[in-house]
């Protein structure tokens, strides 16, 4: 009885990517997840949260929308496509990852990982659909996006650096401030999911239950944090320089700064101008940006070395398979 074989080892055996190919699939996955994260903000501020009004069909007789429904079904139904999309990205990683010689089992597990939240969001969206855009689900949902994300940066950064033991590059109570960034921002990106569940913004034009608390209350606190990440922000961009760290902690520290700039902004001009659709869409865009900017600022603290080379001995006992099945099929 023959083997059976591994679809991704078939490929891995016939197709070797360059490390560049795969940085770059990492790369992608990122750009996706944050085009998952915009997508579904706009879904919200056009309220076609219920364009389908079921799931996983779009109408109880229909899986795609129809004329009567108007844009909002069209709307919600291209959201859903996009995760398409994204698996096919995801995937496009998990084959290259595990094409690339030598083997690198880290990366195809934060791809598989990619891969199985967005499944779980996938469903969590249709839950979300079927409860009729309950605050606090929908509040879930947006952070479960943000966890593909996490892992989205996760991956690019090992698709570009070794697989070394991680070494420190600055001391640990400045890896602490780092991390408690981290802390303080996701800290802010919760806050600010329940600064939507309890706002104007809905999701759709029916009546929709609110998180019952006190919208300019909860938006004050979502300030609070701003500027306690802020303050973190500078306070290590004076310590990585007091410490003399490398210039790529800094660098991305600065980038921090940009981003917060930029969001900053957004967010005054939101709210004095009393929440309009599409300024509140460039918020999600740019909380996004900011998470990114974190994570990096906190990954750059630690080094794994150089990516692994090309093992030629690998390749040829990969390719060995091959040769001998040959002679077989040509019998």
């Amino acid at each position: 009885m023959p083997n059976t074989v591994n679809p991704l080892e078939l490929i891995a055996r016939r197709w070797q990517p360059s490390a560049r190919f795969v940085r770059r699939a990492g790369l992608a996955t990122v750009v996706m997840a944050v085009i998952i994260v915009v997508t579904g903000g706009a879904v919200r501020l056009t309220q076609s949260g219920l364009g389908c009004s079921t799931w996983p069909k779009c109408t109880p007789d229909s899986l795609t929308p129809t004329a009567a429904m108007g844009i909002n079904g069209y709307i919600e139904f291209g959201n859903r496509m996009l995760t398409y999309v994204l698996c096919a990205v995801v995937g496009l990683f998990i084959i290259a990852a595990r094409a690339r010689h030598p083997r690198r089992r880290a990366l195809t597990r934060l791809g598989w990982a990619q891969f199985w939240v967005v499944m779980g969001n996938a469903v969590w969206g249709g839950i979300v659909v079927l409860t009729g855009l309950n605050p606090y689900l929908v509040a879930a949902h947006f952070l479960l996006s943000t966890a593909l994300l996490t892992v989205a940066v996760l991956s690019w950064q090992r698709a570009a650096e070794g697989d070394e033991q991680p070494r420190d590059l600055v001391a640990r109570p400045v890896r602490q401030l780092a991390w408690l960034l981290v802390a303080a921002t996701g800290a802010l990106t919760v806050i600010g999911t329940v600064v939507t569940g309890t706002g104007p913004h809905a999701g759709d034009a029916k009546k929709v239950h609110r998180i019952p608390l006190d919208w300019q209350e909860i938006t004050q606190l979502h300030v609070d944090f701003v500027y306690i990440v802020v303050g973190l922000s500078v306070a290590l961009w004076f310590t990585l320089r007091a410490v003399k760290a490398p210039a790529a902690p800094r660098r991305r520290v600065l980038e921090l700064f940009a981003c917060i700039a930029l969001q900053g902004v957004v967010g005054y001009v939101q709210y004095f101008m009393g929440l309009p659709e599409l300024v509140i869409g460039f918020h999600m865009l740019g909380s996004a940006l900011v998470w990114i900017c974190v994570l990096r600022v906190a990954l750059a603290l630690r080094d794994r070395g150089p990516l692994p080379e090309e093992d030629p001995a690998a390749a040829a006992a990969d390719e060995a398979p091959d040769a001998q099945l040959a002679p077989a099929a040509s019998r």
